[in-house]
């Protein structure tokens, strides 16, 4: 049997159930947009730049239930999905990268695009793949898929030539996908040592990330049965439901919100699922993690490499703590709700919120009185996309997150210009779900034109842009030592004009007394399928806990010569005005 390489890539994909790609055609991979033209199960989405692409293809993969997939240019095309790409990697995302490639059936160098995209992709991707002959295209992207969707999950890279799109070749027999057995689970010896830790503790926590996100009942079953309370990583917000009585909040220590830092003061065994510890998620490492740590993660490698595990269980989240649930109720008997945080918590997210909602915002919008609202309008299964920024961590410490996969945001790759695209790709895969982003202005304007695409998918999303003219989380960084904000106020920017621009609707809210009217109105438009742009009048004045507690634990871990440089300065810029 002979077939194009084009033709094989795109019944791979249907095999795979692939139900969109999200990128640009161009010469070396017209014959492949072809045949996905002709494809029943996939749809092809065009997009205004390769970065929105790979921004789409993520959110798809953390909500959607499949693997979100570019096909793209080579060399522009793929520097520019490159942020998006290195994003799924460091967040554990799976995604399929798939590109055209220079002829290989001819002897002649500086061809178009011609660049080792391989050496380019080697650290951005768990494996990639040159494809050289037509028997290859499915096996390849099958194997990619596989790598892409084992261990920590992750971008896989496939190369196919143009010569092999255009021009048949002989392939054989197509086999069918197997899909790759379940990890194996942990030593029955390990789970009966981390039951009995646990079981021996006076205070034990469970810190919660991304790798969980789909063990919720057996991560409620265990922090009810030790009546442990509950913190996340920023990216694992939607692993554990906020209004459960155990949740405290956004990690814990020096800069967390009062209710995780007292919830975990004294804590003495700490069972961590699916968080590599990574930077963000400890506040930059200012996390007072216990010597008894049980730590649960279907990579191994992450083990021992920021805090020592005092039992390590490698496997997939919910059936490791499937089992260890078991043992634990085994071996021991459930605490009374009464013994556990539960009261305390409650009063210190109520002391919280009334602290903010007592903050004078001067006549702007008030973070905790925009997020009470938009918890109190949105379902519980809407799913938000957060950029990164200043907005970031209000809506981490301020906004509820009720349902798993209603919540994500770029992590430790950290990239600005995440959540527009990102809201694309959620409604895509989600479209009976409400879908809103909420993104500062720096943010926004990386992004913004991505919105062309969803006016023309007719895609009814909210886009809350947090605009006051700076990059605010930089700006509070620079100011704390500095006493100055260098390159981090914004130009003007007219959000009116990019909705005229984009096909979207706009609506400004001024004030606190518009943020019922206005959010209402915002959703009432984007239910008839158009995106709707919010022009937010948003009052950053009061710090985030965990800015605060950041920039304390980064200042303490400084040489003292380092320390008293760094306060002189800024106290005579004071006095210098």
């Amino acid at each position: 049997m002979k077939k194009t390489a084009a033709w094989l890539a795109v019944h791979a994909l249907e095999q795979l159930g692939v139900r969109f790609t999200f990128g640009i055609p161009g010469v070396q991979n017209t014959e492949l947009y072809d045949e996905l033209d002709r494809s029943e199960s996939i749809t092809p989405v065009l997009v205004t730049h390769e970065g929105g692409a790979a921004f789409i293809a993520d959110a798809v993969s953390r909500v959607g239930g499949t693997v979100g997939t570019l096909v793209v240019v080579p060399a522009a095309g793929l520097t520019h999905a490159a942020s998006g790409i290195a994003e799924a990697l460091l967040a554990g995302v799976p995604m399929l990268v798939i590109s055209g490639g220079i002829r290989g059936d001819l002897d002649k160098r500086y061809q178009l695009h011609e660049i080792d995209q391989h050496a380019f992709m080697k650290p951005l991707t768990k494996a990639t793949f040159r494809v050289r002959s037509h028997a290859e295209v499915v096996p390849a992207i099958f194997e990619a898929w596989r790598i892409a969707t084992s261990g920590t999950p992750g971008p896989a890279f496939v190369e196919l030539p143009v010569d092999l799109q255009l021009m048949p070749g002989e392939v054989g027999d197509l086999s069918a996908f197997a899909s790759p057995p379940p990890p194996r689970l942990p030593a029955p010896a390990d789970i009966e040592r981390a039951a009995a830790l646990l079981l021996a503790a006076k205070r034990p926590g469970l810190f919660v990330g991304w790798g969980a996100v789909d063990a919720l009942a057996q991560l409620v079953d265990i922090a009810e049965f030790l009546q442990a309370p509950v913190a996340t990583t920023l990216q694992g917000q939607s692993a554990f439901p906020h209004n459960h009585p155990l949740h405290a909040g956004f990690s814990f220590g020096p800069h967390a919100v009062p209710a995780a830092r007292n919830a975990f003061a004294g804590c003495d065994a700490l069972l961590a699922v699916g968080t590599r510890f990574g930077e963000l998620a400890t506040g930059s490492f200012g996390t007072p993690v216990p010597a008894n740590l049980v730590h649960i993660d279907i990579n191994p490698e992450v083990f021992d490499r920021n805090w020592p595990a005092a039992v390590a269980l490698a496997g997939d989240a919910a059936a490791v703590l499937g089992e260890l649930a078991l043992v634990l109720h085994e071996r021991g008997a459930p605490r009374p709700a009464s013994e556990g945080p539960q009261e305390q918590i409650r009063r210190d997210k109520q002391a919280w919120r009334a602290e903010w909602l007592a903050h004078d915002g001067g006549g702007r919008v008030n973070p905790a009185r925009f997020f009470d609202e938009l918890r109190r309008q949105m379902p519980d299964d809407a799913i938000a996309t957060v950029d990164d920024g200043n907005h970031t961590f209000l809506a981490a410490e301020l906004f509820p997150v009720h349902a798993p996969r209603a919540l994500i945001l770029p992590t430790d790759f950290n990239c600005m210009g995440y959540a527009v695209p990102a809201a694309i790709g959620a409604k895509l895969a989600q479209p009976r779900r409400e879908v809103f982003s909420i993104v500062g202005d720096g943010a926004f304007m990386m992004t913004c034109m991505e919105i062309l695409t969803a006016a023309r998918e007719e895609l009814g999303i909210v886009y809350y842009v947090f605009n006051d003219g700076a990059l605010s989380q930089i700006a509070q960084a620079q100011k704390i030592p500095y006493n100055r904000t260098p390159c981090s106020r914004l130009g003007p920017l007219s959000l009116e004009g990019v909705a005229l621009a984009t096909g979207a609707d706009w609506l400004r809210m001024e004030d606190d007394a518009a943020i019922a009217a206005t959010m209402s109105e915002a959703r009432r438009r984007a239910a008839a399928g158009r995106p709707v742009i919010v022009d937010v009048n948003i009052d950053y004045s009061k710090r985030t806990a965990f800015t605060a507690g950041v920039v304390k634990t980064n200042f303490k871990r400084f040489p003292l010569a380092q320390r008293l440089r760094m306060a002189s300065r800024a106290l005579l810029r004071r006095i210098a005005g």
